[in-house]
């Protein structure tokens, strides 16, 4: 039995890392290499907190510098902007222009979510939750932070007002009211519940 454990667990890493090379191959388009797609995508998933250029460096796993030199390229392509925040004057806010939001519409990896999208349900999810739980025991081993959506973090606070109906939600770290839309994006702050 733990010889099959070894074959499958070495199957398993061979199939991830040649995913990651076809994936890579893909994205050298428009333009573009694969760390900017990943910019563009992350900026267009990030929440509030997360739109930053130090969450960004994070989230690609890269230094400041490198992640700077993204931001750079894409400025200078016209799909991203630098802003000053609103709360803190020292801190950059990072946005998709529209062209940069345009240009997702011609995502490679877009490729990927088809060919996922045919396998359906029943083989996709249990695919999804694997490849989630690998992630997540990967990026705890070598240290790296987890990014994740509000809707799943441990951080969200929803209160139900049964008088008025309503459900209001906020962040436990910011003490912020979270909108809908903002518990469905990524940040930089998530914490997964202990399994």
């Amino acid at each position: 039995m733990h010889r099959e454990t070894d074959v499958f667990a070495r199957r398993v890493a061979e199939v991830v890392d040649r995913l990651a090379r076809l994936t890579r191959e893909l994205q050298f388009v428009h333009g573009l290499n694969p760390a900017q797609w990943e910019a563009l995508r992350f900026l267009a998933r990030a929440n509030r907190y997360s739109r930053s250029p130090s969450a960004l460096a994070e989230f690609l796993g890269t230094t400041k510098g490198t992640a700077s030199q993204t931001l750079i390229a894409l400025e200078t392509k016209g799909y991203v902007t630098r802003e000053r925040s609103d709360n803190d004057r020292r801190a950059m806010q990072l946005q998709l222009t529209p062209a940069g939001t345009a240009l997702l519409a011609q995502d490679p990896i877009l490729a990927i979510e088809e060919a996922a999208g045919t396998m359906g349900c029943e083989t996709g999810l249990p695919l999804l939750k694997g490849l989630t739980r690998l992630l997540h025991d990967l990026q705890q081993q070598s240290g790296v932070r987890e990014f994740g959506v509000c809707s799943d973090c441990t951080l969200l606070c929803v209160k139900h007002a049964a008088e008025a109906e309503q459900t209001e939600t906020h962040c436990g770290l910011t003490r912020e009211t979270l909108t809908a839309d903002d518990t469905s994006r990524v940040c930089i702050n998530f914490q997964r519940a202990a399994s």
